[in-house]
């Protein structure tokens, strides 16, 4: 980009990691609807299409002096402490006039340093209120919840059709989807599942996602567990999927768990919401904030086994009211938890920054 067409761009993207995360991903999905509302451009190609502007580090810190046409501050939106320092850096030693957003996810206590940063924000946006509570070196300026891609992720025509396409035996699937690890509760789910299944011949429970070396040991377990209660065939890890096959997936259940031990949001019941089905999480992440309990599935305790089995026994034993939470969760996403909206109120914040 040369200084006039620079002088145009009104919004910077912060894109400072080289490694591909779930922040990246959204950042991305936003980028698409974002790139419409206001003239923007990324600092940082990785990853990042070529519909879309993006530059170099050093290319910002060369043209970020420049003035905008309407002569006001550009707003860099960052959302890791490399960004929001890329961002001082400008400002500071360059004399780029810049207001600062950081937008934070994160459920942790964080460091004195990124405390000392974030003082130096012009604003704070966080993606819960959960989340916002952790921000104690000073107040959130707006929450804004992430969204996900309605017209990727929606109800299917025919639920029943949509799980036998996917060839499992039974009737009634319930999914989980995710790393294959300690810290996302797939245990808990197994053992409820070793607990019910026998009195459930129509269901069939869905591990979907990937398991690395590390933890081979903790999906081994589960395994010989499965083996020993004779489920193999209704019990499966089928490991990470395609792209294009997760919406498929996420249309054949009529249950989609979350029961992760910590989480910084968690967008997986979303995405199940979406594809209509009813949902069972622990207290993590965002998913008490948004799911409303007996409306579009169950929050239960975090780590809780007991109430995770009584809350799914309930799921599977009331297929009618499971259908309906189903329904009640797609209307509940697509109302207010799309990837545009979160776009759209992310602009809206942006422009109320002077």
């Amino acid at each position: 980009m040369n200084n006039d067409e620079f002088s145009k761009i009104e919004l910077l993207i912060g894109n400072s990691s080289r490694k591909f995360s779930g922040g990246t991903s959204i950042m991305l999905q936003l980028l698409e609807y974002q790139v419409e509302l206001k003239p923007l451009v990324v600092v940082g190609k990785h990853f990042v299409p070529d519909n879309i502007n993006s530059i170099s580090f050093l290319n910002f810190l060369r043209i970020a002096r420049t003035k905008t046409i309407n002569g006001k501050p550009r707003i860099f939106y960052a959302r890791r402490n490399d960004e929001m320092i890329q961002a001082l850096i400008a400002k500071w030693f360059f004399g780029a006039k810049l207001k600062i957003i950081f937008s934070s996810s994160a459920q942790r206590t964080h460091t004195n340093f990124t405390k000392w940063l974030m003082q130096r924000m012009d604003a704070l946006v966080s993606t819960s209120n959960k989340a916002a509570s952790y921000l104690v070196s000073r107040k959130v300026d707006r929450v804004i919840p992430h969204g996900i891609d309605i017209n990727r992720f929606k109800m299917p025509e025919n639920k029943e059709a949509a799980w036998q396409a996917l060839g499992y035996v039974g009737e009634f699937g319930i999914g989980i989807f995710g790393r294959v690890r300690h810290s996302k509760g797939i245990d808990i789910l197994v053992d409820a599942g070793i607990n019910l299944l026998p009195n459930h011949p129509e269901v069939t429970i869905i591990i979907c996602g990937e398991c690395i070396p590390k933890d081979y040991l903790y999906k081994q377990k589960m395994m010989d567990k499965i083996k020993s209660a004779n489920l193999t065939k209704r019990i499966i890890f089928i490991g990470k999927q395609s792209f294009d096959e997760l919406p498929k997936i996420f249309q054949g259940m009529k249950v989609v768990a979350a029961l992760s031990r910590n989480e910084g949001y968690g967008l997986t019941p979303l995405e199940g919401m979406a594809s209509g089905a009813a949902v069972i999480t622990s207290e993590e992440g965002a998913w008490k904030e948004i799911i409303r309990d007996n409306i579009d599935g169950f929050c239960v305790p975090t780590d809780n086994l007991e109430l995770t089995e009584l809350k799914l026994e309930e799921l599977i034993s009331n297929n009618d009211k499971t259908k309906e939470m189903g329904v009640n969760a797609n209307k509940n996403i697509v109302e207010n938890y799309s990837i545009e909206d979160e776009a759209r109120k992310i602009i809206e914040f942006v422009e109320s920054i002077n």
